[in-house]
């Protein structure tokens, strides 16, 4: 009887707490359900002209409706903020250093690299000399922000797992979430100086000529200077560096890790040379991916102030009011980063003037953090060892940011762009442009520093900007490479150039498109994954390995097979020969520039070789190919053994684990991690964060960009004023609420590169602003 009465007393405990843990996650989930965007109704917001109509398609992708385009700040400030207000949140604290504030100590160091640019007080400045129009437009959209936060049902729940609460926008957020982007696609240019620095100190000048050319044969510039300038002979001997190991055994770290990561892809094609006339534009800009994705896709439709209506489709930036890349029904444009030469570290004399501010960081879970940041006349101090540097970069003055991108909404020829785009306030980009009467245009758009003979000083005027139009093949292309090798390269400078072989195969697959062609022919180059580039490292490895290496070497012959066997001529996920070589490849750079990446590493922990020249591939490739005894390391006899130590050290990576090397496919390798950033600080919520894991085919040097966190963070190909011919896909949906239908919405067809429509299709909710009653 006792028994029994203890086993009903069990299972009643049982139930009891399995009837906790019911409640507890249907609580859960109704909290969840409560921070959902409002898709349908109608509110009443005093500040309004008129009304607005937000209108969402089966993908949650919405345009916007009203005849005052203030109106239409608000409305996107209200669903950028309902939709992805903690994406808005994290880009407005990368820009300010206040990560910590969220995430706790581990992100303080973070925050003092960052705050070190007193971003938040510059943005003070900037809004004080903000001109009328910009200021209220940019007010509108906060007045719309914080509205949209404040509305949801229950705050976001990023919040409730960091237990933090949602902090009030501001208009010195939004440009804030602009210098953000400035350290995603400039900031590693110190982490660049201080490489190349290390590399001319230990080099003589002849050696480091050749180590760090200013251009290859794979560069494609637009004045078409192929080939680039001559190369540089190599020297008799190597510097006493080269060939070591570093700090210890090979790394051969790009097995696992994708090495270019600031990139894009952009191109136009005349309406000379296609079917209807009309130009055509192609962009992918290649970021970071995570979930949310970075961009929020939207189409805005208002008077055009001459009695009739302008549409704009593209995409947006939350935290930002204005359309990033797109079309606006007769230009349209995109961007790629310039790689131009917008930061110096100028090294600091003891006695050099400085002043200095307090910043105090706020670090959740403990006392504030205070650091003592020290001006030059140049820039903050940066401290490295025991030099001293002013940070001299063109995201400090004042020219850096402002909102005339609004401008491009009333650009009516590829002229007018251009000329906009010299004015506009955001990182410098490449910014390629087509109308819908066939013409096509390059020019840079961001702040250019006026650059000199000792560094830069002070802000290219607009009118000076290098500027190509309408060029005789009927085509542009730029892919993060030199952009010119004549009259205008000394403008942009080298900040970082790509190697350019992405560039040249877009080029390629340009022409190859004949003298007619089609908006789904100019789409498809963006999915080109042909390894144009890789196939001379594959045909490098197979060349040593000959009959004497293979002989009583099975691991060898086997690497020889799959090279020959398993090679698609495409970085496909089925290949095991386009991994293999590229390991071999990235092998080679480890072995040889080994000692120098440690040294490096030692000034800035992300210093690589990669960081001071992209071009080290066409340096080892020269070498390889001429065999000079005054470059071979020490401890090999000749080029053979040097290269087939590489392949031994791949076949060692990649099989210890146990499995064969058949099973080392590029798929394997480059497989999507795609995730939200909670999932990090919270792995157990990663199932319900991420996206699945997907094999993706492509790679750094061809137009298909692809790796497991870095890639295509959209694909856009439209001719202007054919807009219904447009096609987009991105990594991820409109929504960061992962119970959202819109949360993950369109993944499936970026993975497979299925083109879907650019307009926002048939409304299936409908949200409406009206004036108060």
């Amino acid at each position: 009887m006792r028994d029994r009465r203890l086993k009903t007393l069990a299972a009643r405990i049982l139930f009891a707490l399995l009837a906790l843990l019911a409640l507890a996650l249907l609580a859960g989930w109704l909290y969840l359900r409560a921070s959902l965007p409002q898709l349908d109704g109608t509110r009443r917001v005093g500040g309004l002209a008129g009304a607005v109509t937000v209108a969402r398609d089966e993908r949650g992708v919405p345009l916007l409706q009203g005849a005052d385009r203030l109106d239409l700040a608000y409305a996107t400030g209200f669903i950028h903020a309902q939709d992805r207000f903690f994406q808005m949140d994290l880009l407005r604290r990368v820009g300010a250093g206040e990560l910590a504030e969220l995430f706790g100590e581990k992100a303080l160091p973070a925050d003092r690299a960052h705050r070190l640019h007193r971003f938040r007080a510059r943005a003070a400045q900037v809004l004080a000399a903000m001109p009328a129009a910009e200021r209220r437009l940019l007010d509108r959209y906060v007045a719309g922000v914080n509205d949209g936060v404040n509305a949801l049902g229950a705050r976001p729940f990023e919040y409730v797992l960091t237990g933090t609460s949602p902090r009030a926008w501001t208009a010195a957020d939004s440009l804030l979430v602009v210098w953000a982007m400035f350290f995603d696609l400039q900031g590693s240019q110190e982490t660049r100086a201080l490489a190349r620095g290390w590399i001319a100190e230990h080099s003589d000048a002849a050696q480091r000529a050749f180590l760090l050319p200013e251009s290859t044969r794979w560069d494609a510039p637009l004045d078409g200077a192929a080939g680039g300038a001559p190369e540089a002979p190599i020297p008799p001997s190597a510097p006493a560096w080269w060939g070591g190991h570093g700090s210890g055994a090979l790394k051969v770290y790009a097995l696992n890790e994708f090495a270019d990561s600031v990139g894009s892809n952009n191109w136009a094609v005349a309406g000379s040379r296609t079917r209807d006339g009309a130009a055509i534009v192609s962009d992918d800009m290649h970021l970071g991916m995570q979930l949310p994705t970075t961009w929020y896709r939207l189409a805005l439709q208002f008077p055009d102030g001459r009695g009739g209506s302008r549409r704009m489709a593209g995409v947006t930036l939350p935290g930002a009011p204005l359309l990033i890349v797109g079309s606006n029904g007769h230009v349209a444009w995109g961007y790629t980063n310039s790689n131009g030469k917008y930061l110096d570290l100028v090294p600091l004399d003891a006695d050099a003037a400085l002043t200095s501010h307090e910043e105090t960081i706020l670090v959740k879970g403990r006392p504030a953090y205070r650091m003592v940041v020290r001006d030059s006349a140049f820039g903050p101090v940066r401290q490295v060892g025991e030099r001293a540097y002013a940070v001299h970069w063109i995201a400090h003055d004042p020219a850096a940011v402002n909102l005339r991108q609004i401008e491009l909404e009333r650009a009516d020829t590829v002229a007018d762009a251009l000329t906009i785009a010299a004015t506009i306030g955001i990182p410098a980009q490449n910014f390629v442009a087509g109308d819908d009467k066939g013409s096509i245009g390059w020019t840079i758009t961001g702040a250019l520093p006026r650059q000199g003979a000792t560094g830069w000083n002070g802000v290219l005027a607009p009118a000076d900007y290098p500027k190509v139009i309408n060029p005789a093949g009927g085509q542009l292309w730029t892919a993060n490479s030199r952009q010119l090798m004549g009259a205008g390269a000394e403008l942009i400078g080298d900040g970082g150039f790509d190697l350019g072989a992405r560039t040249r195969q877009v080029r390629d697959d340009l022409l190859a498109l004949g003298p007619k062609t089609d908006l789904k022919s100019v789409y498809a180059i963006t999915m080109d994954d042909r390894a144009i580039f890789m196939q001379s490292w594959r045909d490098r490895a197979m060349a040593a390995l000959d009959g004497a290496a293979l002989k009583d070497r099975p691991q060898r012959a086997e690497f020889l097979r799959l090279l020959k066997d398993g090679w698609s001529g495409r970085a496909s996920v089925d290949s095991a020969g386009y991994r293999l070589a590229r390991a071999f490849m990235w092998g080679l750079q480890d072995m040889l520039f080994g000692v120098a990446a440690t040294e490096m590493a030692a000034l800035d922990e992300k210093a690589t070789m990669h960081s001071a020249s992209t071009r080290w591939p066409a340096v080892l490739a020269r070498l390889l190919d001429a065999k000079p005894e005054g470059w071979l390391p020490a401890g090999y006899s000749n080029w053979q053994d040097v290269q087939l130590a590489a392949i031994d050290q791949v076949i060692l990576e990649l099989t210890k684990d146990g499995k064969p090397l058949a099973a080392a496919t590029w798929g394997a390798r480059n497989t999507a991690a795609i995730a939200h950033p909670i999932s990090m600080a919270v792995p157990a919520l990663r199932p319900w964060l991420s996206a699945p894991p997907d094999m993706l085919a492509g790679d750094a040097n061809m137009p298909r960009v692809a790796g497991a966190r870095f890639g295509q963070s959209e694909r856009m190909t439209v001719a202007p004023g054919r807009e219904e011919q447009g096609v987009f896909n991105m990594p991820g949906g409109q929504s960061g609420h992962p119970l959202s239908p819109f949360f993950l919405r369109g993944h499936a067809d970026w993975v497979a590169g299925r083109p879907g429509p650019l307009l926002p299709g048939p409304a299936i909710h409908t949200l409406r602003f009206e004036k108060p009653i």
